[in-house]
């Protein structure tokens, strides 16, 4: 039977909870809620388990912070046994207009330190990633407050509006596979 390890990137904390960078954990947390299930605190995050159509599904939010979820996402993969092409990072990224989903099965971290962090650690850019645009809206020397910065009015609205085909698109990895999912889904 196939197993699946879906991971949300974000940091832990009231003061990041609405901020750009935890896109990752709010899309999760709605696909957790989408099969009304919810999380436990385990070992290096908290975790919620799922069937989807007989597919075993390990849901993951590491309380590692962004910037170490590398081990979170190694440990997971080695307790359940999860192959790499069945690891999904969830994401934000700077360099996508805001709203935009780009799926892809490899590629560089793009600047981004909690996936630089899992490439390390994992030894291998190969492997599956969703990232949630958030676009570039700051001026220069600014990212670091634009991406630890919370959504304006207008973002948010837009952003919640985003999450339902966020979710659709991480059910379509399980069921349909990579390939067909970057087809259906990326630049929506």
């Amino acid at each position: 039977m196939k197993k699946f390890l879906i991971v949300g990137l974000g940091n832990i904390g009231k003061e990041y909870e609405n901020t750009r960078h935890n896109i990752g954990f709010k899309i999760v947390d709605a696909f957790v809620k989408e099969h009304n299930e919810t999380f436990t605190t385990e070992k290096l995050g908290d975790i919620a388990k799922l069937k989807i159509k007989g597919k075993t599904t390990i849901i993951l939010k590491p309380n590692t912070y962004m910037n170490l979820s590398g081990k979170a996402v190694k440990y997971w993969m080695q307790k359940e046994n999860i192959n790499k092409d069945n690891l999904l990072i969830v994401t934000d990224d700077l360099n996508i207009n805001f709203g935009t989903i780009r799926i892809k099965g490899k590629g560089s971290s793009g600047g981004h330190n909690g996936l630089k962090d899992i490439q390390a650690i994992l030894n291998t850019n190969v492997y599956p990633r969703f990232r949630f645009g958030i676009g570039s809206e700051y001026r220069k020397g600014q990212q670091v407050d634009f991406v630890l910065g919370e959504w304006s009015k207008e973002e948010e609205s837009e952003m919640i509006e985003r999450i339902p085909l966020s979710v659709n698109a991480i059910t379509s990895f399980i069921n349909a596979g990579l390939t067909n999912t970057m087809n259906e889904f990326n630049g929506k």
